[in-house]
């Protein structure tokens, strides 16, 4: 099946775009794009050297634009799923408010225009790596894994890890283990976030024919692989600080974070198959988003503080 058999067929599309600037910015996925910038930020002030003012904003810019421009192919692919899906069905495309047509032109041509600019602005590597990051998550897992398998949120979710090692090869040009570790703790904080969700929106999953945990394998084992992987996170968040490049005031916050975490996934697994309410899970996925944020958020202010606010222009 083609890109071209999800999207709306020519009765279904307005002569004219009804839409607004509003839905071209809902197509860029404000909150994904948020915290984006929060990891890819913390990844830029992490990286060894001086941090030029300028540099940071154009880099900074670009990298969220391109988290934009892959939200913006993912609405015009999945345009078919999200008007099934309660969560989904106001998004800009479905509704009509913009065009496939423009929602394509316009995701490929942000997508461009972020990538030359981290080109042109940092370095030809992290360019490219941006350039893979928009790839890997419009192609790879959008049109590829998300309605084949699975483990389409395990292995996507590595889309949504890349940006602090695209913003520390902004600054350096290369990688870095410190920076592998920010990857490694959205990486494995995917699953479990996502799972959660997926387990009290089965029926919106099942309606679009996606292939998520709770639908294949049973709400039994999304819960059991809940608490695994919250385990294995855990103490994954706490390494910056076991590496040394996080301070005390992080690592006490990301032991008592995994800690809640941990015992939230736990009364998940707790959970009885065919419960309605699913109150455990939506506190998990609640608490999931706020342990991100925390843990980056407190990162990036030990960071600016530890180093005084450096700052080079040149």
């Amino acid at each position: 099946m083609t890109a071209i058999d999800h999207l709306p067929s020519a009765s279904d599309r307005p002569l004219i775009s009804l839409a607004e600037p509003g839905d071209f910015i809902a197509l860029l996925k404000p909150r994904v794009m948020s915290l984006v910038l929060l990891t890819a930020v913390t990844g830029f002030l992490i990286a060894p050297g001086p941090v030029n003012p300028v540099l940071a904003f154009v880099s900074l810019a670009a990298i969220a634009l391109g988290a934009g421009a892959s939200g913006a192919l993912n609405m015009w692919y999945d345009a078919d799923i999200d008007r099934i899906m309660a969560r989904t069905a106001k998004r800009p495309v479905p509704t009509g408010r913009i065009t496939p047509g423009a929602a394509l032109a316009f995701g490929l041509s942000l997508s461009i225009f972020a990538v030359m600019l981290l080109g042109l602005a940092a370095n030809w590597f992290a360019a490219s790596f941006l350039a893979f990051t928009i790839v890997f998550y419009a192609v790879v897992y959008t049109m590829g894994l998300k309605r084949r398998t699975v483990q389409n949120i395990v292995i996507g979710g590595a889309a949504g890890a890349f940006p602090p090692m695209v913003a520390w090869a902004a600054v350096t040009g290369g990688l870095s283990w410190e920076s592998f570790v920010l990857f490694l703790i959205i990486f494995l904080w995917t699953p479990p976030h996502f799972w959660a969700l997926a387990l009290f929106k089965m029926k919106d999953y099942g309606a679009a024919g996606i292939p998520m945990l709770p639908n294949v394998a049973g709400e039994r084992s999304t819960r059991i692989h809940i608490f695994v992987y919250s385990l294995i996170l855990a103490p994954v968040g706490v390494l910056p600080f076991a590496m040394g490049f996080a301070g005390l005031v992080y690592g006490s916050a990301s032991v008592a974070l995994g800690a809640v975490f941990v015992f939230r996934a736990f009364q998940v697994l707790r959970m009885q198959d065919g419960d309605v309410v699913m109150l455990p899970a939506k506190r998990l996925f609640g608490f999931s988003i706020l342990y991100l944020f925390a843990l980056f958020t407190i990162l990036l202010v030990e960071t600016v503080v530890s180093r005084g606010w450096m700052l080079h222009v040149g």
